[in-house]
């Protein structure tokens, strides 16, 4: 897939929010180790107060940031709506590429890109350009799933392998020691209940590839394995 299609498929699926709330959804009944939590940590121990995000989605984090922290916080997504999302949460946010970030050189202190690296179609170049962006020292705060992640759903809809091949928990480390000084990796794993099949076939609709119905007659509930991971890296 090229760069392009890769854009194209990405601001499509984020055209609106219902495709990011079907995700979302899915994950209301959860225990084990929450990784919006372990990634919050990750960013206040940093202590940031010039913040890059990269791919934010609506914008809860970085108005979070800004709220909490009192860090000024730049904002970047290839999709026109959550960059509205994020304005209307007062993020200073525009419509951008990892692959060619419009800031100078050093100008951050910290970059956060939360669960979207795995879209980037030239890897290596998107990581390039955070360090680039990033001040001598800075921290680049990266989270991503593993290769296991929902296992159980995506063997359910039959769902695609791919994953392997983009930024994972398995392969991250490797991805990022070629523009990084150290790099860190805090897992946050737990079992997802679904009690619902209406959460599963709202799920199975929200992707962007060919996998089959949710069956009707789906045992429930049903326990679904999430393995997430955070990546801290610094310049």
């Amino acid at each position: 897939m090229t760069r392009l299609d890769v854009a194209a498929t990405v601001r499509e699926q984020y055209a609106r929010e219902h495709n990011l709330r079907a995700r979302r959804e899915l994950y209301e009944e959860t225990t084990g180790t929450d990784p919006r939590e372990v990634l919050w940590w990750a960013i206040v121990r940093t202590a940031p107060r010039c913040v890059l995000e990269v791919g934010g989605g609506p914008g809860e984090l970085a108005e979070r940031m800004q709220r909490e922290l009192a860090a000024e916080v730049s904002f970047v997504d290839l999709s026109p709506r959550m960059v509205d999302l994020a304005r209307a949460r007062g993020v200073d946010a525009q419509v951008g590429d990892v692959l060619e970030l419009p800031f100078p050189d050093a100008s951050f202190d910290t970059a956060v890109a939360a669960w979207m690296l795995y879209h980037v179609p030239d890897l290596g170049r998107g990581l390039a350009e955070i360090a680039r962006v990033l001040r001598p020292g800075g921290t680049f705060v990266a989270v991503t799933n593993s290769v296991e992640h929902l296992r159980e759903l995506r063997e359910l809809v039959a769902y695609p392998q791919g994953i392997e091949e983009t930024f994972n928990r398995e392969n991250g480390e490797e991805h990022l020691r070629p523009h990084f000084r150290d790099v860190e990796r805090l897992d946050a794993d737990g079992v997802v209940v679904v009690r619902d099949r209406a959460k599963l076939v709202a799920y199975r609709d929200s992707l962007s590839v060919a996998s089959r119905p949710v069956p009707e007659h789906v045992r429930l509930p049903m326990l679904i394995h999430r393995r997430s991971s955070i990546f801290v890296a610094t310049t």
